[in-house]
């Protein structure tokens, strides 16, 4: 397709003007897709295997969503659409983007999987519509939008770095076949080996005296997501 031939999905009618009523939705079809990537992956998802899940014919999909990318953008903004942004942006900037955050971490948990969906250029869905509206809205009247632009990029990029390294750590853990502690303990050794040898003072700080390491996966989300919204404060002009 080039790119003159190209039409948004959201441009797409759904349903004809005229005619009988379509048999699904794309909803029923975003929401096939997702079960199955939550289950064995993105990649499982094919449309096919979508068919067979909500009972059509593989080839009569593509009348609702005519290609890969587009089911890729319908799921997207349909987790987007798991982010509560209502109410914002509620005059308080701080409170917004710490919940927005949390719902952001939230939803990539329950989706892991969204590190092979998330794309940088935008697609401009009603749920993606939604939360610039009620995200950036919460700075809108102290910065500019580049300013706005900027910050949200800062907190975006937290936030999906905390996360990747979440879904990675336990992950990895998973493989071991052992629990945290116990995959922990396998490292104990070395640590006493780098320890004694006393060339390494920040890393024998880090190991006698950092709290954070010791933290729970949410304390440690809450104490970096802290810190991103004082340099975000930092930027903001003096009330």
């Amino acid at each position: 397709m080039t790119d003159a031939e190209y039409v948004s999905i959201w441009m797409r009618p759904e349903r004809p003007a005229r005619g009988p009523k379509p048999a699904y939705s794309r909803a029923q079809i975003t929401e096939a897709a997702i079960r199955i990537a939550d289950a064995e992956g993105l990649e499982a998802a094919t449309m096919r295997r979508i068919a067979a899940e909500i009972g059509a014919g593989a080839m009569s999909l593509y009348r609702y969503v005519p290609s890969r990318d587009d089911l890729v953008e319908l799921i997207a903004d349909r987790l987007q659409g798991e982010i509560d942004v209502d109410g914002m942006p509620s005059g308080d900037w701080r409170a917004d983007l710490t919940r927005y955050a949390e719902g952001l971490r939230a939803m990539w948990l329950r989706h892991p999987w969204i590190a092979t969906v998330q794309r940088s250029l935008p697609s401009f869905g009603p749920n993606q519509l939604r939360v610039i509206e009620g995200v950036m809205g919460a700075l809108d009247a102290h910065v500019s939008i580049d300013e706005n632009f900027g910050l949200m990029a800062m907190l975006n990029g937290y936030v999906e770095g905390a996360v990747r390294e979440e879904v990675s750590s336990a992950e990895e853990v998973r493989r071991s076949g052992l629990s945290e502690s116990e995959w922990m303990a396998r490292s104990s050794a070395r640590v006493h080996q780098l320890l004694e040898s006393g060339e390494y003072p920040i890393f024998s700080k880090i190991v006698t005296q950092a709290r954070r390491p010791h933290l729970s996966r949410d304390e440690q989300f809450r104490h970096g997501l802290e810190r991103v919204l004082d340099c975000i404060a930092a930027a903001l002009p003096a009330t």
